[in-house]
Parts: C-alpha cells; structure tokens; sequence
C-alpha cells in the first residue's frame, strides 16, 4: 500500500467477494443498459455534449483524465461503433495521447450542461492524422494537429445520482471562484516561484489570460 494511505487492515477491502458481499445485487437492467454499439439515443447525446473526459493509463499503469471541450457537435459520430476527438491546443504535455499510443484502453463521461444523466464509453483508442476527418473539425480556419478516434466496446447511460447529490447544475450551489487562488499563483505557490508583488502576479494572471484568448484554437 502506498505511503500515506491509512487503513486499518482489518477494515481494507481486497477481494471482491468482500466488496460484493457489503451491496445489494446488481439490478438487471444495469446489466443490460450496456450495448457495444452507439443507439440512436446515445447518437443524440453525444452530439449535444459540448463536454467529456478522457480515461487513460500510462504504461506503467498509473491512472490520467482529461477534459475536453467544444461547442456542442464537435465530436464527430463516424459510425455506430466510431467517434473522433479534436484534440485542441493545451499544454503539450501530451499525456493522454502518449498513454493511448502505450495503451489503447480509454473511458469516456459525456456530459450535457443541465442534464444530471452521463453517458459512459469504453473502447478503445488510436490517433489519426487523416486530413478529410481533421478538415471537417477546423474552427476559426485551424484545423486540429490529429483526432482522437475511439472504437466503441460498451456504452451506457449513467443515472443521475451523483448530480443531483453535488447540486452541479443549481445557482444556488454555485462557488466563487475568487475565493480561491488563481490558476497561475496555485501553480507558483506549490512550486514556491510565485512572486510576492501583487502588481506582477496580476500581469502573470493577466498574461494567461491573453493566451487563452490567443490560443484556443
């Protein structure tokens, strides 16, 4: 067990029949809302979802997720059991598309603004260069440097528990963001670089926002 991970081992869990034995059976028809190919309803879905992550794994195994955005639409539907990604401009730490070339096995979480419902897909992935796909993704006459094309292996509505329970989507549980730090001095301050005049931390801040307006596309 990895350092800093305290449980009691008389109370860790490991092995399944421990894990089964404390929940209720699966109920049968979440066990057959699995298909392995895109219906019509989960096609409707996707293509309003301007919002998913991405699951991946490193070669040695260590867990990574990725948001990806776009306004609704942007991830093409290639067929019943295809889809393409754009990837956008971001970092270039490359960290999903490194862990898809070592392993192609991703998750996707679709996810509609107002909607509690996700949709769940696991497949797997390769990365295209094909210049018809990446054409029919431009904005803003730029194109993506290559799409993430997805094989289907299951897809499934998820209920909407976990939303409801966070209030995600309701006014009244919304958060200000200035009650945190920035991104930029969150970043500084864990790498302890962040400067201690505010004027320049404000044109740092200042700075990565003309970047994102710069680059987004």
């Amino acid at each position: 067990m990895a350092d800093g991970c305290h449980i009691e081992p008389g109370h860790e869990i490991t092995e399944e029949a421990q894990l089964r034995a404390l929940f209720e059976p699966t109920h049968d028809l979440a066990l057959r809302k699995c298909q392995s190919q895109l219906g019509v309803h989960a096609q409707t879905f996707i293509r309003r979802s301007p919002f998913l992550c991405i699951g991946t794994q490193t070669p040695g195994g260590q867990a990574d997720v990725s948001p990806r955005g776009d306004p609704p639409g942007f991830v093409e539907i290639l067929d019943a059991q295809t889809i393409a990604i754009p990837d956008r401009p971001g970092n270039n730490r490359l960290d999903t598309l490194s862990n898809i070339i070592a392993n192609p096995a991703v998750g996707l979480l679709f996810i509609i603004p107002g909607f509690d419902d996700t949709l769940r897909l696991n497949g797997r992935a390769r990365l295209s260069t094909d210049p018809a796909l990446l054409s029919r993704m431009s904005v803003n006459g730029r194109l993506p440097k290559l799409a993430i094309v997805v094989h289907v292996d299951e897809v499934f509505l998820h209920c909407a528990k976990a939303f409801r329970r966070s209030q995600l989507w309701d006014p009244a549980a919304r958060q200000e963001r200035g009650e945190m730090p920035s991104l930029m001095k969150f970043i500084l301050d864990d790498i302890d670089s962040a400067p201690k005049d505010a004027d320049e931390m404000r044109k740092l801040d200042e700075g990565l926002e003309q970047d994102y307006q710069a680059s987004m596309y």
